[in-house]
């Protein structure tokens, strides 16, 4: 049965999977692999699994050999070359006064293209950028503009939590982030707070969002009114780790009801929805995260190399 593999081409970069093919391989070991721009220079991050059979029908490409020691020795001179390609370019972008920021430089392994990164504000016309490098280095050129989280996870650096960036060290695919997750969260609105150092709403938001729909699954919603025998009021924050809801009664006065309590009292109140996933209506949770869990395993086996 045919084998993958997961190939990472670049530090923190995004893990694509091959054909491993009769090679026997370890996490670490370093490979040439075929991907559609040619041969790659790659290390494999996880040995070799069995590949589902319902997804055989998909190709990957192979594992075309193990890398030799001349093939290493290429992708450090590789490395010193987009050095000083990064060099040479930021000396071109300050003599033209162009208005973008060279982010990184990749160079594919036979060295017959170069990739500049590069982040705006705006569309650039940097047409005579690309003449300056084509007769400097003889070789093609692609000018590549890029979001600024993509910037941050080329760049790295710490977080607002002291940490390593979650996008340069384990996190491989960016996920939409709103700003309802924070809401949903019961966190603060404060740009501040809940931006990253590139400017945008944080990664992690994401990570607890879908566990606070599931506790909040049952939960009377924000504003509704309630009756208790404290006096009738309406139900103005919820806390969802400790189960309860609090309420503004008539006077003023602000307490703290559990939530069985106040369903207890107010049994027709509408409550937040069971199953919050979207596209997951009239479903169990059971049947939800089984669907979820097979259209994940589908969307992995389908990654195709760049």
């Amino acid at each position: 049965m045919s084998k993958i593999v997961r190939v990472r081409f670049h530090p923190h970069g995004k893990v694509y999977n091959f054909d491993s093919g009769h090679f026997v391989l370890s996490q670490g070991d370093k490979v040439i692999v075929e991907t559609e721009q040619g041969m790659a220079f790659g290390t494999v991050v996880s040995p070799p699994q069995p590949r589902s059979p319902k997804l055989m029908i998909h190709p990957l490409k192979p594992v075309y050999r193990l890398a030799t020691a001349e093939d290493i020795e290429q992708a450090k001179m590789l490395a010193e070359k987009e050095q000083e390609a990064f060099r040479f370019c930021q000396e071109c972008i300050q003599k033209r006064q162009l208005p973008m920021h060279l982010v990184r430089v990749e160079s594919l392994f036979d060295g017959s293209k170069m990739v500049f990164y590069f982040t705006a504000a705006k569309r650039v016309d940097f047409r005579e950028l690309v003449r300056d490098l084509v007769q400097h280095f003889r070789t093609r050129i692609e000018l590549r503009q890029i979001g600024v989280r993509h910037q941050a996870k080329m760049i790295g650096g710490l977080g607002n939590c002291g940490r390593p960036f979650c996008c340069s060290t384990f996190l491989q695919d960016f996920a939409p982030v709103s700003v309802r997750m924070a809401k949903e969260q019961n966190l603060s609105l404060n740009p501040g707070k809940i931006s990253g150092s590139c400017g945008r709403l944080m990664c992690c938001l994401t990570y607890e969002y879908q566990t606070y729909l599931d506790l909040k699954a049952g939960f009377p919603k924000v504003g509704k009114a309630v009756t208790l025998p404290q006096g009738e009021g309406k139900i103005i924050r919820q806390n969802v780790i400790n189960r309860t809801v609090i309420v503004e009664l008539r006077d003023g006065q602000e307490i703290e009801v559990a939530v069985d309590e106040v369903l207890a009292h107010n049994p027709n109140i509408a409550t937040q929805p069971s199953c919050p996933r979207a596209g997951t209506r009239g479903k169990t949770w059971e049947e939800a995260d089984a669907e979820h869990l097979e259209l994940t395993e589908a969307l992995a086996e389908l990654e195709k190399p760049e």
